[in-house]
């Protein structure tokens, strides 16, 4: 077995080696990949499952293997992350594979497409640009981005799909299937490139006061006005975590696993007694859970 390389003493990036690329062992290993799924969508010999799906079906579980990545991510577990980046990669190929059968493009066209991009947005590497420092080169690459839409725009006769917006709005390229919060953001920077925004958290803060009012206000009423005002305050929460340049997407996941890590104090606390949590009052479990906070010093 090969020993692995020892990681350097710097992490500087000058004096870091860059890590080897076997070509070989990733093309045999993506060769496989792509027969394997080939093999799964052959008519009669293939999966029934397989068989039965197209990018619709199978664009949910696009979206949930992209989280378990993230996810293995933020454990730090290298381990699972080398299954689910092999999960998401599955994936791209399924999608390829549907549109191989369709005749619109395949695997190869996939690669090509992107490794085109990452030449053209990158031409302080791959060409002559000069752009060396970070705030260049995110100017650089804004302007490159700029162009491709532009072309993009060119080749579908400029003509809006159903939910977009039109290729000359501030407001166009976030995608629509983004995650609410996430997407909430990146529409609150596009409008703040043009000054459309506020420049104190405080301000912020006194509009999520102004929606929280105005959802009060419809504690009684219909859903569909609950659902507005909901959504509002959300939006504008979403914009203090942007304004405080905290990511709104991972602060909800770490609030969700607290919540985990302190239900599961009273489940197990109460479990312990031979009770339920059907047995125990709220003003016991509140107690569990407040004891639960306590075991984790500097934590809200």
């Amino acid at each position: 077995m090969t020993e692995r390389p020892k990681p350097p003493v710097s992490k500087s990036p000058v004096s870091r080696p860059p890590a080897p690329i076997r070509h070989a062992d990733a093309e045999a290993e993506l060769a496989q990949l792509l027969t394997i799924m080939a093999a799964l969508r052959t008519p009669v010999t293939g999966c029934p499952w397989d068989l039965e799906q197209n990018f619709r079906t199978i664009a949910p579980y696009t979206i949930e293997e992209a989280y378990e990545v993230v996810d293995a991510v933020e454990r730090d577990d290298m381990v699972d992350l080398v299954d689910e980046l092999g999960d998401l990669l599955l994936q791209v190929v399924f999608h390829a594979r549907l549109a191989e059968e369709a005749g619109h493009f395949d695997f190869a066209a996939v690669a090509r497409a992107i490794n085109t991009k990452m030449v053209r947005r990158h031409p302080h590497v791959f060409g002559d640009g000069a752009a060396r420092d970070a705030g260049m080169v995110k100017a650089a690459w804004a302007a490159i981005k700029a162009e491709e839409k532009a072309e993009k725009a060119a080749r579908r006769g400029d003509a809006a799909q159903p939910g977009t917006l039109p290729a000359d709005s501030v407001l166009a390229g976030v995608p629509t299937a983004l995650p609410g919060l996430t997407r909430a953001v990146k529409l609150q920077d596009k409008a703040g490139t043009v000054g459309f925004d506020w420049n104190d958290p405080r301000a912020v803060i006194a509009k999520i006061r102004e929606e929280l009012a105005e959802v009060e206000e419809v504690l009684d009423a219909s859903d569909a006005r609950k659902n507005e005002e909901v959504g509002d305050l959300l939006f504008v929460v979403a914009n203090l975590a942007r304004h405080l340049k905290v990511d709104a997407e991972g602060a909800l996941r770490d609030a969700n696993a607290k919540f985990i890590r302190r239900f599961r104090h009273i489940e197990t606390s109460l479990a312990a007694e031979g009770r339920s949590l059907s047995g125990a009052s709220l003003d016991e479990m509140e107690g569990l859970w407040q004891a639960a906070k306590g075991l984790e010093p500097g934590r809200g």
